[in-house]
């Protein structure tokens, strides 16, 4: 997956930052001066965000070089961009552009590192991040845990379908049994589309798999009934892809993945520290 930078809320983000002058700027008479600006993780990592910090710098005139893409994987101390021009358009982006590439860094390599945990037991897995995001960062979110190398499982509620018990509490009759009797009225309404259901149980899970679910979400399931599950469903319903959900993380990811579900549903990269990202600025010689 791959989202180009988007130019309103770059824009939006800097403009927050610096409304008007830089006062500090201002107040020294540094503003025309030109020099560089460099950026590099002070630790190895999975890099995030240097695609917008460029595109970011570029728009406001400044001269880039970039050394390392998205996705790249520098090594602690390596410039991965550079920048050129006046020192004040150089002091209005440096806050902007270094925190993005670090959230972003970071949720990237909790990524990368959820990924090779749950491949080490189960190499057909795949690690896919959820909409739980912060509010107003969900491109970034999305795009750093892809550079990680996850998957989406949702972008948000126009592009998939998917029935949870919040959706049953508005029915007649919100039983599973019900939901699992209208299945063919369902797919016939969405003949397009897959149509995912949560499931609490694996008595539940196998009843909608019979009925016709495209996809089972087991949510919060305890390994013993999850791998349960999933010998069932591999026999009932082979063409069903079995989704674990709810608390998978970076610390049970192998051990999930283990039971031999298809994907493993997850926030966890979303949330901790971010990565350290070291700017050095200096007059141009």
């Amino acid at each position: 997956m791959y989202l180009p930078p988007d130019p309103y809320w770059l824009r939006a983000l800097l403009n927050d930052d610096c409304p008007g002058l830089d006062l500090t700027v201002d107040l020294l008479g540094l503003g025309a001066q030109r020099g560089v600006m460099t950026f590099a993780p002070k630790e190895d990592c999975v890099l995030s965000g240097a695609d917008e910090a460029a595109w970011l710098l570029r728009d406001q005139g400044l001269a880039v070089t970039a050394a390392a893409a998205n996705g790249a994987r520098p090594h602690g101390g390596d410039v991965v961009l550079t920048a050129r021009g006046p020192a004040a358009d150089l002091h209005r982006c440096w806050k902007v552009c270094q925190t993005l590439m670090e959230y972003m860094s970071g949720i990237a390599g909790r990524t990368a590192l959820m990924v090779e945990r749950a491949r080490t037991a189960n190499p057909r897995v795949q690690v896919a991040v959820t909409r739980k995001n912060f509010p107003g960062a969900k491109r970034i979110s999305l795009e750093a845990a892809c550079c990680g190398g996850a998957t989406v499982h949702r972008q948000g509620l126009s592009d998939s379908i998917l029935i949870f018990a919040q959706h049953r509490a508005f029915l007649a009759d919100n039983s599973i049994a019900a939901l699992a009797a209208s299945w063919e009225e369902l797919r016939r309404q969405a003949p397009e589309r897959k149509i995912a259901v949560e499931v609490d149980s694996p008595a539940e899970a196998l009843l909608l798999a019979q009925a016709g679910a495209d996809v089972i979400q087991c949510e919060k399931f305890p390994l013993p009934a999850l791998e349960e599950t999933v010998r069932a469903l591999r026999a009932a319903a082979p063409a069903a892809t079995i989704l674990a959900a709810g608390g998978i993380n970076g610390e049970n990811a192998a051990a999930c993945a283990a039971t031999g579900v298809d994907v493993l549903v997850t926030t966890w990269p979303y949330f901790g520290r971010p990565a350290d990202i070291k700017v050095v600025m200096r007059p141009e010689e």
